[in-house]
């Protein structure tokens, strides 16, 4: 029956759910009209320049973004990786298993980083070609559905924001102190929701099988005359010496200065860690993805041609950041975002405010989905306002309601990125490589993933202690 569920959904969002980048752009209206009908003395010529205002503010995010993706993307198509690949792909021979495997293991990589949902996308497509009768689109769909618990992972936005000196939210008075991730992280609450979706999202989507005469498989979808690349990286590098020993491709080649470099980083990053404890940021995070990705590709010519073919994966993003900080940017400098958020806040309490940070998180995030753009729209309204429910609260407990509702809106950013596809942007160069598929293919699935998973994130929000 659930098959049947999911198979129903994948077809009407087939049909309905356009292009990603056309996504963006239907936004941007909608948020333009938002701003018209809800705020008050907002004409069009305003909205306009609030849009073009914001338009650029996360330039330096977006290439933190574009940075994750190409760095994960070079350590993922790195001999190591090719042989970690390999090693966890031999382990499943029957189609049954696939789903459910991808999204287990999807999960522990993002939670390790985000960024890691392209070695999700490399291992999918390694089992798609190995194991037979295996769903193609459901597969795809289960690589997104991974990436449900980034936000409770070691990369997560909200909870690294919350816990860096000098944060927007100290420096603009909203809080007196950071908010550590003891109490985020690795407090009960993240720790128990992010095993439960370990647990029983692999379970769903082995669900959500389609009945063997209804698969698509990987060969069924393979463009015609399209052939899978069979030069590796190194033999890329290879070809580009030239005939004749030279000086050049000596350095070019050059195992002993990419390691001296590497292992620099590597000190840097022990001193960090020893000297700062937990201090992790999007900055730190970058910095380890390239130098493990220089360690693991040994040359500089070999991973130069690595991060050539990974940089082919990032023009959708180039593309629609841009367009989402616009809608930042109408939710900011008109005051909309701030509007929604004190709408909803007016109606509650403190039993209740942490569900309905999520769901504010999850509205939110269909107009920005950015973690950290989201957090920066109603991060200050939501934490202001936990302050003043929790204003009876001792001052031992605040920390803990405050980092309830403050992971309460991350999970509600992870959760509707089920439906919205900004994010699909970051594997489906790796998945639809050759292949006929779109983001329109795997959303119905993962709407059945974001029912589910909206009902664990509720309780959990409400329930469990920190």
């Amino acid at each position: 029956m659930l098959a049947t569920i999911g198979s129903f959904f994948a077809d009407k969002f087939r049909k309905t759910i356009p292009d990603s980048f056309v996504f963006a752009l239907i936004l941007t209206f909608l948020a333009g009209i938002l701003g018209m009908v809800i705020m008050d003395d907002i004409t069009p010529l305003k909205i306009i320049q609030a849009w073009y205002k914001g338009f650029w503010d996360l330039l330096q995010f977006a290439m933190q973004m574009v940075l994750i993706l190409v760095t994960g993307y070079t350590i993922a198509i790195s001999a190591p990786a090719a042989r970690l690949i390999d090693i966890l792909a031999s382990r499943i021979k029957k189609p049954v298993l696939v789903y459910g495997f991808v999204v287990f293991m999807g999960c522990i990589f993002v939670l390790i980083s985000w960024g890691m949902i392209v070695l999700t996308a490399v291992l999918a497509r390694e089992l798609a070609v190995r194991v037979k009768k295996v769903d193609y689109r459901l597969l795809a769909a289960c690589v997104y559905v991974s990436f449900l618990p980034w936000h409770g992972g070691l990369s997560g936005s909200v909870p690294l924001s919350l816990n860096t000196p000098g944060n927007f939210l100290i420096e603009s008075g909203v809080l007196n102190s950071t908010i550590p991730t003891s109490i985020t992280l690795a407090g009960t609450m993240n720790i128990i929701c992010c095993s439960v979706l370990l647990i029983t999202l692999p379970i769903l989507m082995t669900l959500l099988k389609p009945s063997d005469d209804s698969i698509i498989s990987f060969d069924d979808l393979r463009e015609d005359g399209e052939q899978e690349k069979d030069i590796s990286i190194a033999e890329e590098a290879e070809a580009l010496k030239l005939p004749e020993k030279n000086l050049s491709d000596i350095l070019n080649n050059s195992f002993i200065i990419q390691t001296i470099i590497s292992l620099a980083g590597l000190c840097f990053l022990f001193w960090h860690f020893s000297s700062k404890g937990f201090d992790l940021n999007l900055n730190i995070m970058n910095f380890i993805f390239i130098m493990l990705g220089l360690l693991c590709h040994k040359t500089p010519g070999r991973y130069a041609v690595a991060m050539k073919r990974s940089c082919s994966n990032v023009s959708g993003i180039i593309l629609q950041f841009p367009f989402y900080a616009g809608i930042m940017g109408i939710m900011i400098y008109t005051g909309l975002g701030k509007s929604i958020a004190d709408w909803i806040v007016g109606c509650a309490s403190i039993a209740t405010f942490p569900c309905i940070s999520f769901l504010i998180g999850g509205i939110m995030n269909v107009f920005v989905p950015s973690g950290g753009g989201e957090w920066a729209v109603v991060g200050p309204t939501i934490m202001e306002a936990a302050k003043t429910l929790g204003a009876n609260i001792p001052p031992d407990e605040l920390p803990h309601f405050l980092a309830r509702v403050g992971m309460a809106t991350a999970y509600g950013d992870a959760w509707t990125n089920m439906i919205q596809p900004f994010w699909t942007l970051t594997f489906l160069p790796i998945i639809a490589k050759g292949i006929k598929i779109q983001a329109r293919d795997i959303m119905g699935y993962t709407f059945i993933a974001l029912l589910w998973s909206g009902v664990i994130f509720a309780l959990c929000v409400s329930f469990i202690p920190t």
